[in-house]
């Protein structure tokens, strides 16, 4: 059912957005030198490697330049590129991958292989289900790039800190993985795009109420 499900909603998502691929291809390349789409080696369910497929939102010289991390106000994004991060539309050339069964809507975000191999044994379990375009931690870590702004050093930070931490929420989302949570999570990563200040604006007027009181 899962698999039904993600070749239906990615091939109508596909021809639903693709006037906005064709504005966004024209924007990519009105900014910058460089293809349209990004494509970078990920390993996939039972270690198999694959292109993953994004919006270009990077200079072509951006590896040369810098680590395989993004952090807040890395002067290698476009400027067409920082509004593609802001909204995630950089991500939806994945619905590509998910047609061809790489990936599936719901389930962990795929590593590179440099940070799989340092956690070899936890990726064991992980990686016997498709990694996802969203899951708990891409709605908890929205905003990945503040996260790791500031840090004396963002890699070894992501490395120690921030991808443990995923990998303990993608075992949370193996536990509980069940077709009704994946649309859960599907409707909780939408509105976290829009709604980014939500909970923080909520748990602040909880705070404020209990200070009245």
């Amino acid at each position: 059912m899962k698999r039904f499900f993600d070749i239906s909603c990615s091939s109508i998502g596909l021809i639903i957005l693709l006037p906005l691929f064709t504005v966004v291809a024209i924007l990519i390349k009105l900014d910058s030198q460089g293809p349209v789409f990004f494509r970078q080696q990920r390993i996939g369910k039972n270690f198999r490697p694959f292109r993953i497929y994004k919006f270009r939102t990077m200079t072509t010289d951006a590896p040369e330049k810098g680590p395989q991390i993004t952090v807040g106000g890395d002067m290698r994004v476009t400027r067409i590129g920082r509004i593609l991060r802001k909204f995630k539309i950089d991500e939806l050339p994945q619905l590509i991958n998910v047609l061809k069964g790489d990936m599936s809507l719901v389930g962990p975000r795929p590593e590179v292989e440099k940070y799989v191999e340092l956690y070899e044994e936890d990726y064991k379990q992980i990686l016997q289900i498709r990694p996802g375009i969203t899951d708990i931690s891409s709605i908890t870590y929205r905003d990945e790039e503040g996260v790791l702004m500031g840090r004396k050093d963002p890699e070894a930070y992501y490395r120690h800190v921030l991808l443990p931490e995923k990998i303990r929420l993608a075992r949370e989302y193996i536990d509980r993985a069940s077709f009704f949570y994946d649309l859960l999570l599907i409707f909780r990563t939408v509105h976290r795009i829009f709604y980014p200040s939500f909970t923080i604006q909520q748990q602040s007027a909880r705070s404020n109420t209990k200070k009245k009181t």
